[in-house]
């Protein structure tokens, strides 16, 4: 009886010792939750350099509105000018570009310079005079001036432009048979352009795209010249012009990552 009293006591203290135990243990440490992740947005605020390459094709036509048929001689003017024909003139282009762009939620405005030089070269056989000549054009260099408006999502921007351009032409006509130069003229004519283009940004500061324009040059007249310097004759020259290139460029002076 004594050994079974000693032994209940015994229960007894220990079920009162065991929670004074469990609270003189330490309290589990709190921990805070990590940020949710959360992807960044692309900005395309800032200056940009870059160069681009590709083709061009420029229509040409040519009418003939005076002619001194024998040089230095009599000067036959012809109203209305007299259709000689039209041609394409062809090649490739390759220049850079440099521009500011900034960014209004989803919009992004810009403005932008171009320089290229090209090698746009084509001819037709003129069908005013006989026995024949041959008329040919070049475009050895062109400028763009534009503003821009698009619409990014993330990074990637579709956008349109609109502006002046400026072309340097030349023009050279030579006899049929022979190949001889007969006469030749060169002018700076100034136009207006539009286009589009995608643009994809690749790397915070990298983008590379594509972009088509078309220039709308008008007509002049352009006064031709022997090789001794001579009136030969005065051509109206229709001219518009199409351009596809591959750009890439290089963005700096504002945020690469904006907005969370």
């Amino acid at each position: 009886m004594k050994k079974l009293l000693l032994g209940a006591v015994g229960l007894v203290a220990m079920g009162i010792s065991a929670p004074a135990s469990a609270a003189d243990l330490a309290a589990r440490p709190y921990t805070k939750a990590p940020p949710p992740m959360v992807a960044p947005v692309y900005d395309w605020s800032g200056f940009y350099i870059g160069i681009n390459g590709g083709g061009g094709w420029s229509r040409k036509c040519w009418d003939l509105a005076s002619n001194a048929f024998v040089p230095g001689g009599v000067v036959t003017t012809f109203a209305p000018p007299v259709a000689e024909g039209c041609h394409d003139a062809s090649g490739g282009t390759v220049g850079g570009q440099i521009g500011y762009r900034w960014q209004a939620s989803s919009w992004v405005f810009g403005l932008e310079a171009q320089g290229n030089w090209a090698d746009f070269k084509g001819s037709n056989t003129s069908l005013v005079i006989a026995p024949g000549f041959t008329n040919q054009s070049r475009i050895d260099a062109f400028g763009l001036f534009t503003g821009q408006i698009g619409y990014a999502w993330n990074n990637v921007l579709v956008y349109v432009k609109g502006g002046g351009a400026v072309t340097d032409d030349k023009y050279r006509t030579f006899t049929i048979p022979g190949g001889i130069l007969a006469d030749s003229a060169r002018e700076t004519r100034w136009g207006g352009t539009v286009g589009a283009g995608l643009e994809y940004a690749f790397a915070p500061n990298w983008s590379v795209g594509f972009e088509y324009d078309h220039l709308f040059m008008g007509t002049r007249n352009v006064t031709f010249t022997t090789p001794a310097g001579l009136f030969s004759a005065t051509d109206r020259i229709r001219q518009d012009v199409d351009l596809a290139t591959v750009r890439v460029n290089y963005r700096w002076g504002g945020p690469a990552i904006a907005r969370y």
